[in-house]
Order: structure tokens, then sequence, then C-alpha cells
């Protein structure tokens, strides 16, 4: 059983593929990003905000900022688990969400990240306040 830092994640499960490793024979520090970015996506859609649902509402919550501490390497055939966390928000524009990713094999955690989204209209590109289904949804995820 993995430790998270944080009670009752979402998680995704990966497994390290050959595309995923660089010259340095480990999963290169981009694909980490990724792989936070899928499992955010997936949180989203499990709380009810797909990408149709962003469209229909004319907003997203994009990236402002990424914080990543890579503590440890992954290798490929790894088997590894992608956690996160809503952790903030302030019911207007922005959303903070924290990640853990763990190795199933030894319960290592190789990163902890935490990235702050803000909300954008789709058709502009710009700031606009959340709309009642994301702060219900986001909000009511919130730990």
């Amino acid at each position: 059983m993995l430790t998270w830092d944080k009670p009752a994640p979402h998680t995704l499960s990966i497994v390290v593929g050959a595309g995923d490793i660089d010259e340095l024979g480990h999963t290169n520090n981009a694909v980490y990003v990724r792989w936070l970015e899928r499992c955010a996506w997936q949180h989203s859609e499990a709380l009810g905000l797909d990408l149709a649902s962003y469209r229909q509402l004319d907003r997203a919550m994009v990236v402002l900022r990424h914080e990543i501490d890579y503590l440890a390497a992954a290798y490929l055939e790894d088997q590894l688990q992608v956690a996160t966390w809503i952790v903030q928000s302030d019911n207007r524009l922005r959303l903070t969400r924290e990640f853990q990713i763990c190795r199933e094999s030894d319960r290592q955690t190789l990163l902890r990240a935490r990235s702050t989204f803000v909300c954008i209209a789709l058709t502009t590109g710009r700031p606009k306040r959340m709309p009642a289904a994301f702060v219900e949804r986001y909000g009511g995820a919130m730990i």
C-alpha cells in the first residue's frame, strides 16, 4: 500500500514506456509534466468537468505555474501511481493542485509538485471568473 501525503487522492496508473526514457536512461523530466496534466484532466473528468463542459461554459482551467521537486528517477517498466488533490481555490480565478508520484515496487515517492491554475474564457484566452459549475465541483473536491 502506498503512503500518500494527503487522504483520498485521485490516482492515475502509469507504466514507464520506452518513449518516456531519455539519453540518461531514466524518465525525462518533461514526461512527468505530461503525467501530471493527464492526472489533473482525469480528475476533472471524474468531477464532471470534461472538455465538452469547458467548451459549453466557455471556460478552462489553465496552468499558471508549476513547482516540481524531482526526488528520485523512474526507469523503464516501473509501475507508478500519480496522485492529485485540489488544495486551494479562491472560487473566482485560481485553483491549486498538489501531486505526488510513487513507484509501486518500493513505495518510494519520486516527485512532489504544486500547480496553480487560472480560469480563462476559451473564446478570448483572458482570465475570467469561474462559473458556478467550477466553484461547485472543484470546490467540492477540495481537501
